[in-house]
């Protein structure tokens, strides 16, 4: 069995959202996204904040134990909510700041090579905190990869040239939607990574043959916002 090390998943996550927005010019910036009221500039700078955090928290190790791990982590976070909201909000005026959408992309390539750096040094029996929860490194690198590759997928629906998640970072999320779906359910076998990505998260709706294929479980979609 080939062992996944996070930091090279994280890496693959990050590669592929460069490889989406790096040629991308103002004009492909602006266009819509999945994320509702987001443009691709807008979800750059919400995933940008993402690597800004673990440039931060991989910097500053703390004690243990984990009170969260890499699946358990995502229960915290229902989608829908007011907090959620007003987030959404805060990124779009904060995008809106930048000169130009470029802008973005720039400091994207500047800071998400770094934080891959960082995951790279990073003691991999280590601690880290964000976001409340104190997680061992490689399921904090985990939840990294996973909220990268679900949004790599928010990112490409106006952009058909764009590439997909990677193979590697892919696994990883898709263990995530597989642990939050619990051993007492499975995926509909028709259902591709992507599809089961899409589904989970509630960017696709669930058919009424897939809720007869889940049975109880449909109702605990999506799995995440």
């Amino acid at each position: 069995m080939t062992v996944t090390r996070h930091d090279e998943a994280l890496a693959e996550a990050y590669d592929g959202i460069t490889a989406v927005v790096g040629a991308l010019d103002d004009a492909d910036l602006q266009r819509a996204t999945r994320c509702q009221g987001w443009l691709v500039a807008d979800l750059l700078l919400h995933v940008l904040g993402d690597a800004q955090r673990a440039l931060v928290a991989l910097a500053s190790p703390v004690d243990g134990p984990a009170d969260v791990d890499d699946v358990s982590y995502w229960r915290g976070f229902p989608g829908g909510d007011e907090q959620a909201a007003r987030h959404a909000w805060w990124i779009r005026r904060s995008a809106s700041a930048f000169d130009r959408p470029t802008a973005i992309v720039r400091l994207w390539r500047d800071t998400a090579p770094a934080a891959v750096r960082a995951a790279g040094f990073a003691d991999p029996d280590g601690y880290v905190t964000t976001q409340g929860h104190v997680l061992r490194v490689p399921d904090f690198l985990a939840t990294l990869t996973t909220e990268a590759v679900v949004h790599h997928l928010d990112l490409i629906p106006e952009l058909p040239d764009a590439p997909p998640p990677g193979p590697r970072a892919t696994s990883v999320a898709v263990s995530t939607m597989d642990g939050l779906l619990s051993d007492d359910a499975v995926r509909p076998a028709g259902w591709d990574d992507r599809e089961f990505l899409l589904k989970a998260t509630g960017r696709v709706s669930l058919t009424d043959r897939d809720r007869l294929e889940l049975g109880e479980a449909a109702g605990w979609f999506p799995l995440l916002g």
